[in-house]
């Protein structure tokens, strides 16, 4: 059996109820279609304390400490704070963290202060960071560049963008995350991104409960469909689902430091 990885999912908001409410129920369906690691990741740090107890209850979970750029959070928490929620042996990535222009509610220079903050937690923690950037290609690049961020890297996260921002994240230490987006029939830019960006930098994703891959498009998601991403990767580079698989698995667990 292949083994893959869901490099971004939100255990702590999936719908269970065709579970009976029983997450464990949920992850044992993953892992029996090949699903061998999660990365549970934060966006609020109300959430915080869940996110740790299904880590700590799981030893193929990690988890990640950050907050969503459309948050609202009063007070925003300082980088000594963030560093100290984070200092959690389960917590093995900043984010997600980053700029959505996309949405107007949360104001643009909050949204850069913070993005500014968690990037020196990451650096003073030497933890990678994932992004999430949304109409902001220019600030996004720009701040990581300004704050030197490529000297820990991380991950664009469910990508959207165009392939110059692709390239410039990639040279700035960062790997480019695929997730259900890519199989839309509507997807027609980034499937030709995802046949670019070099394996060696790619990762793979559902963002559970959010955009289920064809054929479960429009439907709660959850961290076992990661399959349906990969294979369309593999269909769209002419590969083997395996190669797409052992590259994404090899490059989670690098990036995020984390013993197989």
């Amino acid at each position: 059996m292949i083994k893959l990885v869901d490099s971004h999912c939100h255990l702590n908001m999936l719908d269970l109820t065709a579970y009976h409410g029983n997450l464990s129920a949920l992850l044992n369906v993953a892992r029996k279609n090949g699903i061998s690691y999660f990365l549970c990741v934060s966006t609020e740090l109300i959430s915080l304390p869940a996110i740790i107890t299904i880590a700590e209850n799981h030893t193929d979970i990690s988890a990640s400490v950050g907050i969503h750029p459309t948050e609202t959070v009063s007070p925003e928490p300082t980088v000594e704070q963030l560093i100290q929620l984070a200092a959690h042996p389960k917590v093995v990535a900043i984010g997600e963290t980053g700029l959505d222009y996309c949405r107007t509610e949360t104001d643009k220079t909050v949204q850069q202060e913070r993005f500014r903050r968690h990037i020196q937690a990451a650096k003073k923690l030497n933890k990678p960071l994932i992004i999430h950037t949304r109409q902001a290609r220019v600030d996004t690049i720009q701040i990581l560049k300004e704050e030197n961020a490529e000297t820990i890297g991380g991950v664009m996260h469910c990508f959207t963008e165009d392939w110059d921002m692709a390239q410039k994240a990639l040279d700035l230490n960062f790997y480019i995350s695929f997730s259900g987006i890519v199989t839309f029939s509507n997807a027609k830019d980034l499937k030709e991104i995802a046949k670019k960006v070099p394996l060696d930098r790619m990762l793979i994703e559902t963002d559970a409960p959010f955009l289920a891959p064809v054929p479960h498009r429009g439907k709660p998601n959850e961290p076992a469909y990661v399959q349906f991403v990969a294979e369309h990767i593999a269909e769209l580079r002419g590969i083997f689902i395996e190669e797409v698989a052992r590259h994404t698995t090899d490059n989670f667990f690098k990036l995020f430091m984390i013993l197989k």
